[in-house]
């Protein structure tokens, strides 16, 4: 068994949550919905106009923006609802 002096530097670690915040899985969230879009828009421009795959990609270019703007949507209302908290 090691003495109490042996665990002191495991007893100082600096101890980081397990789970990530609301805010934290957001912006993850936001951050890759932005990326698929962007592979969604370069992939579009490089179809030919009209054609089926050009019309699912432009389907999926407008899913992401709506998934964006609750995702935002979702952040803010949070931090408004944190903020009437915090007053």
């Amino acid at each position: 068994m090691q003495s109490p002096k042996g665990l002191a530097p495991l007893l100082q670690k600096e101890v980081k949550p397990m789970m990530k915040t609301n805010s934290e899985l957001a912006n993850k969230g936001i951050e890759r919905i932005l990326e698929l879009s962007a592979d969604a828009h370069i992939r579009r421009r490089g179809t030919i106009k009209g054609s089926p795959e050009f019309h699912n990609l432009t389907g999926a270019i407008a899913a992401y923006g709506r998934t964006l703007a609750l995702l935002t949507g979702l952040q803010q209302w949070e931090e408004l609802r944190g903020n009437e908290r915090a007053a």
